[in-house]
């Protein structure tokens, strides 16, 4: 299921959606606190957690997919949003040096195909953080906020679909404790929310965040062993070659294959 670029905007505009960007801000940046030079590109939604870094930054861009529109970005100055085919980015090999994803992998139609071109624009020293709604967690069972739509994950799943895409999970954190809910109560005291979740509630987050670096060799699978030939079973024509049974191998060593 996808959601509009309109409805993720006039939710980040929403005091629920000011939260949100205030406590996921905060996990980024504590991972994130400076890209000297470069290039920093979001893709899905990113551009509330994206402002931060304009200033830093040599190039920085929102690539939003064309499944769910795209809006002019930033308002002021020259624009850096683009509409997108997820699944073929509009970059040149090695160009990226910082990839966000926020409402992009959930909601992708194929997530590995997504994957292997963000590993393709990644530098050599790049990184990939995805902030994605936890499949435990209350945000990803109601369509109140954005985290509600298309496919949750456990953080088993996303290692998994990371390590297949070539790239090495190294850090992990979680964030939206709080029921996603817009009550005055609720929204003043996110804060202890969010101290309290992490203590007596592991695991039970809104989001999961993982920032994950590209893999530059793909891992080797120890070869199997040939199989070694144990009998030869002779057949007359038109019939049906069939194994000796276990009982048949153990007693005459294996000579009562069929055709004998």
């Amino acid at each position: 299921m996808h959601i509009d670029v309109a409805d993720l905007r006039d939710f980040y505009a929403s005091r629920l959606g000011a939260v949100v960007r205030r406590l996921v801000s905060s996990r980024i940046q504590s991972r994130w606190r400076r890209i000297p030079g470069g290039t920093l590109m979001g893709l899905g939604y990113a551009v509330p957690y994206l402002g931060a870094y304009r200033s830093q930054v040599v190039r920085c861009g929102a690539l939003m997919p064309s499944r769910q529109g795209a809006l002019v970005w930033p308002r002021e100055g020259a624009k850096q949003s683009v509409l997108i085919d997820d699944e073929h980015l509009p970059l040149p090999d090695n160009s990226v040096d910082r990839m966000l994803v926020v409402h992009g992998l959930e909601t992708a139609e194929r997530v590995q195909p997504v994957l292997r071109e963000v590993w393709r624009t990644l530098a050599p020293e790049g990184r990939l953080m995805m902030v994605v709604p936890n499949r435990r967690g209350i945000w990803a069972r109601t369509d109140r906020t954005p985290f509600g739509y298309g496919r949750p994950y456990s953080r088993s799943q996303l290692e998994g679909m990371l390590r297949d895409a070539m790239f090495e999970p190294i850090d992990w954190t979680e964030a939206l404790y709080a029921p996603p809910f817009s009550r005055d109560m609720l929204l003043s005291s996110a804060v202890a929310w969010e101290r309290i979740g992490a203590r007596l509630m592991p695991g039970f987050a809104g989001v999961i965040i993982v920032e994950a670096a590209k893999e530059l060799v793909a891992p080797i699978a120890k070869p199997k062993k040939s199989p070694v030939l144990q009998e030869i079973i002779k057949v007359a024509p038109g019939q049906i070659a069939r194994p000796a049974s276990r009982h048949q191998r153990d007693g005459d060593g294996g000579r009562g294959g069929a055709g004998d």
